[in-house]
Formats: structure tokens, C-alpha cells, sequence
């Protein structure tokens, strides 16, 4: 029975490791001599941008204003925003917008749609080749959209995530941080995603795909869409791929408690969204089938993968060095995520202690969300991050 424990528990480990530390690894030494920009020929393609918003009166003028910024041919551009039942001054903000700029087109809706039904709304207008997806609450670098269409130029290429900056503002600063470097080692793997045209998930905030790549995105049951139409789009056999100097910027939520509740959101709706795409596991291009299973399986799983390991090591770690060596690091770092929680308590930000406690807090979020998931209690439905 020890033996199957062992097993068990070196299983457990090899997974976490392999998605933590193997996988990015491998993704990157497999990108390596790969371009994963395409030519700059300068092509313009017609764009059609897609916004979905709820109760956006603090950012929307800016967004509309910032896509006006960009230096683009705005003949072939249009611009839909879905304003999902706002009961602030979003819609009227709106309206006013459309006055100034002619490629500027409005869906208001008087029910609560949730974002998969307002882009589903939003797709049936569409007149132009390719769709850009993007958020209220981004801001587009210089040039970044003009960047983010030129891999189309190559037939295969199917979707283009471009690049998301998460910037941790003056008021945040202290709050925030943990979330932006562990978005940099996201980053990280999506660039070398990316240069093997298999980008799993998409930034919300700055991506594109072709139109007649776009496939419904289910309202009976609650997903997430950028994860949605990224697996999309690679399950139809096209290259989704990664554009550096495509730039937008985002912040970070206003503090944990936020991020928490975004956490747990998202969580329950990647585990449905998963469960859509579980023939990726088992898919001709075994490589997409690897990356699936440990950017994405294993690591929604983690929380239940360290719960195992946890219990195993100190189950094992009598005569086993090795483990009990595990099991004492598990938990001296739990130790400092419970400084780290004692130091939120008085405002008080030492990244020894509150990188691990960010760690913890995430997975108690990500486990929350698939409770969620299993009780079937995750809704269509969204209030858009506290920023």
C-alpha cells in the first residue's frame, strides 16, 4: 500500500513540475528559431472591434477615445460596443460618442445578457474580415492594432493574441504587484505559445481571429470566452499565435479581495470551458494536446494536485528524506503565506511573505469556483472587476 502511495505521490509532483517548470521549458526550446511575427507588409485588413460593457461610465470615453488614437485606416474599421443593460451613465456616454465618430455602432440592451450573449449579439452585425476583441477597461499601446493584424497576412494563422501589460497604478501599487509578476511568467508562455501557433488562451484585453473562424459562444451554461474562442480556433486546425509589439495595458484589481472574486468567477467558468474542449486532450497535433493538459488540466487542478501532496508527503515522510525534505518546505511556505495574511491585515506588503500568500489566496479562489462548477451555481452573467 506504501508503494502506491509513493507512486502516487511522485505522480502528483511530476505534474506540478511538468506544468510549472517542464512545460514552459519545453514550449520555449520548441519556439526557439521559430518567427512568430509575421512579414510587416503594411496590410490593413477591414476590422471589426468588439466591446462588451456593463456599468462603464468611469472608463468607456477613454476607450472610445483611445481607439481613436490609433493610427488606422478607419474606412475599413468599425467599431461595436454592447452595452449590457447599464443602469449608470455608460449608455448615454455612448450615445454621445457615436455623434463624433461615424464608425462607431451601439447595442443596448434592455435585459441582462451577460458578456457570451452581448458578443453573440454584437458577431450578427458584423460586417467586416477579421474581429478584434478587446475590453472597456484597456488601453491600446501606439500602433498596437495595426501590429496585431499582420500575422493574418499568412493563410494558417487563424487568431493573434497581442501583448497585455498589467500596470499596478499609484493607488494599487502595494496591492497589486503580486498579480503583474505572475502575469510576466504568463507572459512568458504565452510568447512561447505563440511561436509555435498554439496560444491557448488569449488576452482578453487585445486579441483577434478570423470572422469565419468565430463559433457561438454558449449561454446556457457560463464560459469564458476568450478561453472559448482561443480553443475555438485551435480545435478547427489554425494557428493562433503571439505579437509582441501588439501592446495594450490593463490594471490590476483594485486589491484581493477583488481579485478573489474575479478568481473565483473565472474559475468556474474555465472548468465548464475545459470540459467543451476535452477532445484537445486526444487531438492529431499531439503537441496542442500536451500544451492542453499542462497549461490548461493541470493547472485548474493545482489546488487538488497540492491538497494530494500535502497529505501523502506527511503520510510519507517517516524514513523517506527526500519527502519529508517535501513536506517540511510545504510548510515553511504556508507558514509565510500565514505572515503574509497577518501583514494584509495591518497593510503591511513583504514579498517573501505576500508572493506566497497571493499563491494560497488564488488557489482557495480557483477551488471555490470549481465548487461552483459542480454545483452548477456559476452564472452567464457579470460584474466587471472593481478597477
Amino acid at each position: 500500500m506504501t508503494t502506491f502511495f509513493e507512486i502516487l505521490f511522485f505522480l502528483f509532483s511530476f505534474l506540478i513540475i511538468n506544468s510549472f517548470f517542464i512545460y514552459p521549458l519545453v514550449v520555449f526550446l520548441v519556439g526557439q528559431g521559430k518567427d512568430d511575427k509575421g512579414p510587416n507588409t503594411g496590410i490593413e485588413p477591414t476590422v471589426s472591434i468588439l466591446i462588451a460593457a456593463r456599468n462603464e461610465e468611469k472608463v468607456i470615453d477613454q476607450r472610445i477615445e483611445n481607439i481613436a488614437s490609433q493610427h488606422y485606416d478607419f474606412s475599413k474599421l468599425e467599431v461595436l460596443v454592447g452595452s449590457d443593460s447599464s443602469t449608470d451613465f455608460t449608455n448615454q456616454i455612448l450615445e454621445e460618442k457615436q455623434k463624433k465618430h461615424t464608425w462607431l455602432k451601439l447595442f443596448i440592451s434592455e435585459n441582462r445578457l451577460g458578456k457570451a450573449g452581448i458578443l453573440n449579439e454584437l458577431i450578427k452585425q458584423v460586417k467586416n474580415e477579421i474581429l478584434v476583441f478587446t475590453d472597456a477597461n484597456t488601453e491600446f499601446g501606439e500602433g498596437a492594432l495595426k501590429n496585431l493584424v499582420q500575422d493574418f497576412s499568412r493563410k494558417e494563422v487563424g487568431g493573434v493574441c497581442g501583448k497585455l501589460i498589467l500596470t499596478d497604478t499609484e493607488n494599487i501599487r502595494n496591492q497589486g504587484v503580486e498579480e503583474t509578476q505572475y502575469w510576466q511568467y504568463e507572459t512568458f508562455i504565452k510568447r512561447s505559445e505563440g511561436k509555435c501557433g498554439i496560444s491557448l488562451a488569449a488576452n482578453g484585453g487585445i486579441f483577434a481571429i478570423r470572422k469565419e473562424l468565430f463559433q457561438n459562444i454558449p449561454t446556457d451554461k457560463a464560459v469564458t470566452d476568450d478561453l472559448f474562442i482561443s480553443l475555438s480556433v485551435v480545435a478547427q486546425g489554425c494557428k493562433f499565435t503571439y505579437r509582441e509589439d501588439a501592446i495594450a495595458y490593463e490594471s490590476t484589481g483594485k486589491n484581493l479581495w477583488s481579485e478573489y472574486k474575479r478568481i473565483v468567477r473565472f474559475s468556474a467558468t474555465n472548468f465548464q470551458t475545459l470540459a467543451n474542449f476535452k477532445k484537445l486532450l486526444i487531438n492529431k497535433n499531439g503537441f496542442l494536446s500536451y500544451a492542453f493538459f499542462s497549461h490548461k488540466v493541470t493547472r485548474w487542478f493545482l489546488p487538488l494536485l497540492l491538497i494530494f501532496i500535502f497529505i501523502l508527503s506527511w503520510f510519507l515522510s517517516d524514513g523517506y528524506w527526500l519527502i519529508a525534505s517535501i513536506f517540511l518546505i510545504q510548510l515553511i511556505f504556508y507558514f509565510l503565506a500565514l505572515v503574509g495574511l497577518l501583514l494584509s491585515i495591518i497593510k503591511v506588503r513583504i514579498q517573501i511573505f505576500s508572493l506566497p500568500y497571493f499563491f494560497v489566496v488564488s488557489n482557495i479562489a480557483v477551488v471555490e469556483g470549481f465548487l461552483k462548477f459542480m454545483q452548477k451555481e456559476h452564472s452567464v452573467i457579470w460584474n466587471s472587476t472593481e478597477r
